[in-house]
């Protein structure tokens, strides 16, 4: 089972302005081929269909422990697009719907994902930097083990590929810190499913990374990570399980060349995270609709009654 919790995995610094076309390149990161619905759909559907768990418990752990951080890589992108879209932090919500009869959101019309505002009022959906929709095809379980880890690896290498392209693309601190947190703990994914390699087959498959071949102390947003060593750490995400991967994040193994050196541990939980930002009701654009004050004072009744 999952559990959740209303945080994000890492700080995102609010955006400096609107930027729905930023929005719209950060979306690769979500719904193409190489992006956050493929690893947490690969993996998570691999963990279900794993064989013989009991039996290759180490090799199970991983897969099923790295499926639960992927969810949450989901959540952050889909928070940095949302928020790329909303523009910057404001504490106070718009009060009325404002004329709309002179159009005014004329602009949205030329933006790139024009339904991301037209259908999901600003939000995120599980679709690729061109609008096109994630699928079932982006995922492969064989329900051979060496088969679906070395896919992982690719996987994982391709998605690196793809953050470094979209960070190139971006100045705003937002999408260029959802990047920075990706790489590191893309890395650390690449770097796993390397080690499960060489345990399974001998083969120093670790060797290929980092692939592309760019080290992370090149990517200013990657050095705090880097610092409090998030490179070396994976995460079991459950307050007892998926221990039995230390087997192979640990046992004297230790960071990748260029990164900061160190041993590599399992950690039980989850990183500290960051909030969640709020997102500006505007009633122009029926969000949460034309006319929110009645729905704000309902709500402010039912949360303090939950009280």
């Amino acid at each position: 089972m999952f559990m959740r919790v209303d945080k994000l995995q890492a700080e995102l610094p609010a955006p400096k302005r609107k930027d729905p076309n930023a929005a719209a390149a950060l979306q690769e990161l979500l719904g193409g081929k190489y992006g956050e619905m493929s690893t947490l759909g690969n993996y998570m559907f691999q963990s279900f269909n794993f064989r013989s768990k009991s039996k290759l418990k180490p090799f199970y752990s991983l897969v099923a422990a790295i499926t639960a951080e992927e969810l949450g890589h989901v959540e952050l992108v889909s928070n940095g697009v949302a928020m790329l879209n909303n523009g910057p932090d404001n504490d106070g919500d718009k009060t009325d719907g404002g004329d709309i009869s002179k159009a005014p959101f004329e602009d949205m019309k030329d933006i790139r994902l024009a339904a991301a505002f037209l259908s999901n009022g600003g939000g995120v959906t599980p679709v690729s930097s061109n609008g096109a929709s994630w699928n079932n095809d982006f995922i492969t379980t064989t329900g051979n083990v060496v088969v679906d880890l070395l896919h992982n690896f690719h996987l994982e290498c391709g998605a690196r590929l793809h953050k470094l392209r979209v960070y190139e693309t971006l100045t705003d601190p937002t999408g260029r810190e959802v990047c920075g947190y990706l790489l590191v703990r893309g890395s650390v994914h690449a770097h796993a499913y390397a080690l499960a390699l060489k345990k399974i087959t001998g083969v120093e498959i670790e060797k290929f990374l980092p692939t592309p071949n760019i080290n992370l102390d090149k990517i200013p947003e990657c050095q705090k990570y880097l610092q409090e060593g998030s490179h070396r750490r994976l995460y079991t995400f459950s307050p007892g399980d998926y221990t039995e991967m230390a087997g192979i994040w640990g046992n004297g193994e230790v960071a990748l060349p260029g990164d900061p050196p160190g041993e590599l541990s399992v950690v039980e939980g989850m990183p500290e995270g960051g909030k969640i930002h709020q997102l500006t009701g505007v009633p122009s654009a029926f969000t949460p609709d034309y006319a929110p004050e009645e729905m704000f004072e309902i709500a402010k009744k039912l949360t303090k009654k939950a009280r």
